[in-house]
């Protein structure tokens, strides 16, 4: 099995709604890759790195996919193929 790692990219952002969209566009820019889980993006403060703030719901659903959207959103989840 391969290990997984962790890239930390420090960036600025107005605040957490922006900071999670920026790396909720980097993610899913980069989701060609088969090596990134763009479902378990997190954003982080720089001063309080041990608090993480998810940027997709990613919640599983039937038949292996999970949910695409970001978190906290309204309505139903919506789907996509597990790799």
């Amino acid at each position: 099995m391969t290990a997984r790692w962790v890239a930390h990219l420090p960036f600025t952002a107005a605040d957490l709604p922006a900071a999670q969209q920026f790396a909720g566009t980097l993610a899913r820019s980069l989701s060609f890759l088969s090596e990134v889980d763009a479902g378990e993006t997190t954003v982080s403060a720089e001063d309080a790195q041990g608090v993480r703030h998810r940027v997709f719901c990613d919640l599983p659903l039937d038949g292996g996919r999970r949910c695409v959207r970001r978190v906290g959103h309204d309505g139903g989840c919506a789907a996509r193929r597990c790799r």
